[in-house]
């Protein structure tokens, strides 16, 4: 059975920085490329970064050189390390994986809350 189970989300004062880890059973994980996603009320799921098994990154514009996404293959973890964070960045935040079209995951969502 997969499971993607995200943690460490919560509530920050902007400004602030917050780490988010994914731990990933079930799956061959060092074949798959990871990635964060996140969805704020109200509007569509976005690609927030994203990491490829040799751990080639991208990551959305509006987060760029504030974000950094990393993965562990050993101990089968995505982490995104989130700095400077700004009230924008509230939403739920989602570990995906993702292989092809029949085998491509999510977890189940951690809150990241951004407020004074």
């Amino acid at each position: 059975q997969v499971q993607l189970g995200e943690s460490g989300g919560g509530l920050v004062q902007p400004g602030g920085s917050l780490g988010l880890s994914c731990a990933a059973a079930g799956i061959a994980f060092g074949l798959y490329s990871m990635a964060w996603y996140r969805q704020a009320p109200g509007k569509q799921r976005e690609l927030v970064a994203a990491i490829t098994p040799r751990s080639s990154t991208n990551y959305a514009d509006s987060v760029k050189g504030r974000f950094t996404i990393s993965r562990d293959n050993i101990k089968n973890t995505l982490y995104l390390q989130m700095n400077s964070l700004k009230p924008e960045d509230t939403a739920v935040y989602y570990c995906n994986a993702d292989l092809n079209e029949r085998h491509r995951y999510w977890g189940q969502g951690t809150q990241v809350t951004v407020s004074a």
